[in-house]
């Protein structure tokens, strides 16, 4: 054994040993349970002449020796990997988190030399995220992040409100503007207050709940609301479909007034047309209000919008963004002719 503590390869049959021989680098995701490995993963450990692992704290090591696979917690430098492989051998290196990027750089600047009869080398990734992974790394950055940070570790659900709604209106801006890279940008400010709002309720004394909760609230709300989807029933256009929708909303709900869940606190023109778009929806037959002013003119004409399909709220922004255009063009100073 050299003073890497990697064991060099035993004396090779001369009639192998000019066989340059396999590199297989293992990956593996951290979001995937340990010893969850795909099947080509499992027959290139079972069949592999030597398996390597830099890290003798990596999660896989405990799976790996279950499955009766002995493990070498070493790290060669790149020539005695080579050598190890001589002979036609086959090294499975289970790589750490990060990569092995040194070893693999090692492997090219070796094979750019042209000095050396280069083994094989295969990427080999044992286990794959899922569509979401993503989404566990978001829950623990928010939980560390909330628990040593001076500024996270303080806030409350009322401190953070303010924050709610700044996000989604940037998030609207974003649609309307038409960015995709701020369009994705915005989501994710959007989705962090939902991870931070969740993990603030966990440290409620009375009544916590966790992302997990708030997920698993919204998933059987879904499945329960598109009965065409997960149930019997069918739907084949947007119609059936919002009729289905609110008649469990209205089962699950059980309100006197289809005003009811409206927030009064959203903007004038959005609260007109929720408005209108209920009573339209329920049927019934409400005369708007007239009693002169402006504010009833506003909502005279919100109601109309709605009925025409129109946000009233999106239609003001984008009048408003032209006269903003406008103004800019003013404050422009005309060159002389």
């Amino acid at each position: 054994m050299n003073a890497t503590g990697f064991e060099p390869a035993p004396h090779q049959d001369p009639d192998t040993a000019s066989a340059p021989g396999r590199i297989v680098l293992l990956t593996t995701s951290h979001r995937v349970a340990p010893g969850l490995l795909s099947w080509p993963a499992w027959q290139a450990l079972h069949a592999a002449d030597r398996v390597l692992c830099a890290d003798g704290a990596h999660p896989q090591l405990p799976y790996l020796r279950e499955a009766g696979i002995r493990v070498d917690e070493t790290s060669p430098t790149t020539e005695e990997l080579v050598g190890a492989c001589a002979g036609g051998h086959t090294v499975v290196v289970v790589a750490t988190g990060e990569g092995e990027p040194a070893l693999t750089d090692g492997l090219a600047r070796l094979a750019g030399s042209g000095r050396t009869q280069m083994p094989d080398l295969e990427l080999l990734p044992a286990s794959y995220d899922l569509p979401g992974a993503r989404l566990l790394d978001l829950v623990q950055v928010m939980d560390r992040i909330r628990a040593e940070c001076p500024w996270s570790s303080q806030q409350t659900h009322k401190g953070l409100a303010k924050y709610g709604i700044e996000e989604a209106y940037e998030l609207v801006e974003a649609i309307e503007e038409g960015d995709r890279d701020e369009l994705r940008e915005e989501l994710g400010d959007v989705l962090l207050q939902v991870v931070f709002h969740a993990r603030i309720a966990e440290d409620d004394p009375d009544a916590p709940f966790s992302v997990d909760d708030v997920a698993g609230g919204i998933v059987t709300k879904l499945i329960h609301r598109h009965p065409h989807v997960f149930g019997d029933e069918t739907a084949t256009t947007p119609e059936e479909v919002k009729a289905h929708w609110l008649r469990t909303k209205a089962t699950e709900k059980q309100r006197t007034s289809v005003t009811d869940g409206v927030p009064l606190g959203q903007p004038g023109l959005a609260l007109a047309a929720k408005l209108t778009s209920r009573v339209r929806t329920a049927g019934l037959e409400v005369p708007l209000p007239d009693t002169g002013g402006i504010g009833y003119e506003l909502l005279a004409l919100a109601a109309r919008a709605e009925t025409e399909g129109i946000d009233p709220e999106a239609a003001l922004r984008a009048a408003a963004r032209a006269y903003r255009d406008a103004i800019r063009e003013a404050e422009t100073p005309h060159h002389a002719g």
